[in-house]
């Protein structure tokens, strides 16, 4: 059984809302690679873009690298992840403050987003804009076996199995 999403289905779930996990190749003195929480956005056939300090160690990593990996993943059953890497295509100085204000109300209520906004000022020109176009996607999603659990269970309860099968994954 595959658990693999299409291609359209992982571009559906990454341009959901989720908080990205993002990794890039270790420049620094051991080596290791960096994986951080990030937030970020991502349109259906766009580009992977995230905001960060423009020299904190996710930026000097990727513009040694010149590449990164993000992860996206949904925690509550049924689980699911979409991992995307590809080149950076721009690194671009300074936040565009409509982007800015696009991606703060993409992970907060609007309240919250105002504040974040006005308290993280600087970030408009500490910050820099990095863009990534994904090549390899990598995923799974497990409703199939969620639903098959589902069922066991309702088995084991003595409840009958339902006339359908239930739905696959998308």
């Amino acid at each position: 059984m595959s658990f693999s999403m299409t291609r359209a289905a992982c571009e559906r779930f990454l341009a959901g809302v989720h908080v990205g996990v993002l990794s890039v190749a270790g420049a620094e003195p051991d080596g290791a690679p960096l994986s951080v929480p990030i937030w970020y956005s991502y349109r259906p056939g766009g580009l992977v873009t995230v905001l960060t300090g423009r020299e904190s160690a996710k930026a000097r990593r990727i513009r040694a690298a010149r590449r990164f990996t993000l992860c996206a993943q949904q925690e509550e059953t049924p689980c699911r992840y979409v991992s995307v890497s590809g080149p950076v295509v721009a690194i671009e100085d300074g936040i565009d403050p409509a982007e800015r204000a696009a991606l703060a109300h993409r992970y907060l209520p609007p309240a919250g987003a105002e504040a974040y906004l006005v308290a993280t000022a600087e970030q408009l020109t500490a910050d820099v804009t990095v863009r990534m176009r994904p090549e390899r996607w990598l995923s799974a999603d497990f409703s199939a076996v969620t639903a098959r659990i589902a069922a066991l269970e309702r088995q084991q309860a003595g409840f009958p199995a339902p006339e359908h099968p239930p739905p696959g994954r998308g």
